[in-house]
């Protein structure tokens, strides 16, 4: 299992660094960030005169994972930014004890602020949408629409977090004594992938974890186990629901995204969110995806994408510019040399462009 270790890592190594006068929790953060405009695949700032979608990653996996997304000429109509929260990535940071939601939302406060980002649409995938519904509960005013993909807005299912925790105990292990385990390890991100991905074959899903796996054993060695279980295991098991008065503070357009496939999450708990939402006279919806996994925006990009766009017109007319250069994903010269095939059929939504 010696392949843990490897993986060709050629980031994009755009950062910005969060001083202690950002008040945040820790002391300074420096955050690894990409822009990617009609114009540049990797720009050093937005268009001021276009819409902004803001992305929020999972857990694991950091902004890589929206390969699909930065590469769509339809999406790329938008200025496009993606950034690795804390403990995740290239991101660097102090991971305070009580390190969870809160804290988290106000890192991409702090950060949206320094990068001098206008209010933004979020469009945020599992941990990602933790993220995002407390932000546009602290900072409802940074924020025009959420894009939710397996929406984490309730307290977590018994069976996902028993997934969760072995997951984490299996990491745990395979650093007992401070020499890596490679077979508890590779247990552990069989477990993870199992969780995020409908099919681990597949040569992007193949592709993140080779390039991700070098990242994640130097964040979270056995130095760094408390900083694993904070921000990989207790930021979901310590959640509770929102009350309906502070989900009442979200005044922007929802749109909750669940993959039928999803092994952790049944379809009931995001209806169960929905109406919670409802409750609230949030502006929401809910689609479900046949097939897709609860990372569903890699393996079925061509359903979520259109949808996405979609989402987005419809509060942005007029306001959308044409592409003037191929498009390409930022990363994707990196995950090709990771084992990438975008010749695959299943990664293909050509026709939606």
């Amino acid at each position: 299992m010696s392949t843990l270790c490897q993986g060709v890592r050629v980031w994009h190594q755009k950062v910005v660094r969060l001083h202690s006068t950002s008040n945040l929790a820790g002391g300074p953060v420096t955050f690894r960030y990409t822009i990617s405009t009609p114009t540049s695949n990797s720009a050093k700032k937005i268009d001021p005169k276009l819409p902004t979608v803001l992305f929020f990653h999972p857990v694991f996996v950091p902004q890589e994972v929206f390969t699909f997304q930065f590469g769509n000429p339809k999406l790329r109509q938008f200025n496009l930014v993606a950034v690795d929260m804390r403990s995740h990535g290239e991101s660097k940071g102090k991971i305070p004890k009580d390190f969870g939601q809160e804290m988290a939302a106000e890192d991409m406060s702090a950060f949206m602020k320094k990068m001098k980002l206008p209010p933004c649409h979020i469009f945020a995938l599992s941990l990602g949408t933790i993220i995002a519904i407390q932000l546009a509960i602290s900072h409802p005013d940074q924020i025009l629409s959420l894009f939710l993909i397996s929406p984490l807005g309730l307290e977590e299912p018994q069976d996902a977090a028993e997934g969760r925790q072995a997951i984490h105990d299996a990491w745990v292990e395979g650093w007992r004594g401070g020499v890596p385990n490679q077979e508890e390890l590779a247990y552990s991100v069989r477990g993870a992938i199992e969780l995020a991905f409908f099919d681990p074959t597949n040569s992007m899903v193949q592709a993140l974890c080779s390039l991700i796996i070098p990242s994640c054993m130097k964040n979270w060695n056995a130095s760094h186990l408390d900083d694993y279980r904070i921000t990989t295991l207790d930021i979901f098991l310590n959640r509770r629901p929102h009350p309906i008065e502070e989900l009442r503070k979200i005044k922007v357009p929802v749109k909750l995204v669940h993959g039928l496939a999803d092994v952790a999450y049944p379809l009931e708990y995001s209806k169960d969110f929905l109406n919670h939402l409802r409750d609230a006279d949030v502006n929401v919806s809910l689609e479900a995806i046949d097939g897709a996994s609860h990372f569903g925006c890699v393996e079925h990009h061509a359903i979520v994408n259109p949808m996405f766009h979609d989402f987005i017109i419809q509060q942005t007319e007029g306001r959308v510019k044409t592409t003037t250069k191929k498009i390409v994903s930022p990363w994707e010269s990196t995950l090709k040399k990771n084992g990438w095939i975008n010749a695959e059929n299943i990664l293909d939504d050509s026709d939606d462009e």
